[in-house]
């Protein structure tokens, strides 16, 4: 169940991850296992009618990438085994009983932790040290719930001002962002959702039309022309999910194995985009960085 469009190239590749190892632990497609692949984005009623038709099947395990998508997908079934990825604290929104023991149907792998909202402002801030206006895009999903009191609350420190403002829609994305530009020494944060990985393009051509620096939380963004973005390795994820898949079905429980939070955050700098919006990126910055796009 992918938080992506079908046509999203990076859904593919994550899902290439997946799979992969799957074969690498004895699971091949058409011998073994079969996959049955559904998008939330672009669905007829999005998440909610996917995950219902998921319930219906009772496939043996479901995996489930984003908090959305999670929620969803716990509002139709609390029995069939399920391993998220990319997804909000679980143990906040009621989904495990605890990180060590989930004890239910469902663990997984979360996106963050919180301390990554108030990271994102601060190389913000090294890249940029003139803002001191951040829109904060936040489409209203269970992750950015989380993130947003740390990030607010940081805020002052760096004398910035955020201003989360919420979206729905692609013409709402744009309105958006075209009324904060219009003020000088404006900047972005895009937290994860399906609905920014849905309109990825319409943002960083926003961000490049009006020059405003953007954090991104997914290395795509920063992959098609974002600034930078400070995120989980996702594909690293996706095998990781693959691993747990394969220990649910040779009979290990899913409330039996602990839910993993992120070990390394990447940072991934896009030098090209810096040099277009008139920044130097600081070489200390760089020297931390996981990837620099030239």
């Amino acid at each position: 169940m992918m938080n992506y469009s079908e046509s999203d190239a990076e859904g593919r590749i994550l899902l290439t991850s997946f799979s992969q190892r799957l074969r690498e632990l004895g699971w091949t497609e058409g011998r073994n296992i079969q996959f049955e692949y559904r998008w939330t984005v672009g669905a007829a009623d999005g998440s909610p009618a996917v995950a219902a038709e998921l319930a219906r099947m009772k496939p043996d395990v479901i995996l489930v990438s984003g908090g959305t998508a999670l929620a969803a997908l716990m509002r139709e079934t609390r029995s069939i085994p399920s391993v998220f990825v990319a997804a909000a604290d679980p143990v906040e929104l009621g989904y495990v009983a605890s990180l060590a023991r989930p004890g239910g149907n469902v663990t997984g792998f979360t996106a963050f932790e919180r301390t990554i909202g108030p990271k994102w402002l601060q190389i913000l801030k090294e890249i940029a040290p003139d803002i001191k206006r951040v829109l904060l895009l936040n489409p209203n999903n269970p992750a950015n719930a989380l993130l947003q009191p740390a990030i607010l609350e940081a805020a002052p420190l760096l004398r910035i001002e955020v201003n989360p403002v919420a979206v729905r829609n692609a013409s709402e994305i744009e309105r958006a962002i075209e009324v904060f530009a219009r003020e000088p020494d404006s900047a972005m944060m895009v937290a994860g959702s399906s609905l920014a990985a849905a309109h990825r393009d319409l943002i960083i051509t926003l961000a490049a039309r009006h020059r405003m620096p953007v954090a991104y939380s997914d290395s795509a963004f920063t992959r098609s022309g974002g600034l930078f973005s400070y995120a989980i390795d996702r594909p690293d994820n996706f095998r990781q999910a693959a691993s747990y898949v394969d220990r649910i079905l040779r009979g290990e429980k899913p409330g039996d194995l602990p839910v993993q939070t992120p070990t390394k955050y990447e940072l991934v700098i896009n030098l090209k985009t810096a040099r277009a919006l008139g920044l130097t990126v600081p070489l200390s910055l760089r020297g931390r960085a996981d990837e620099v796009i030239e």
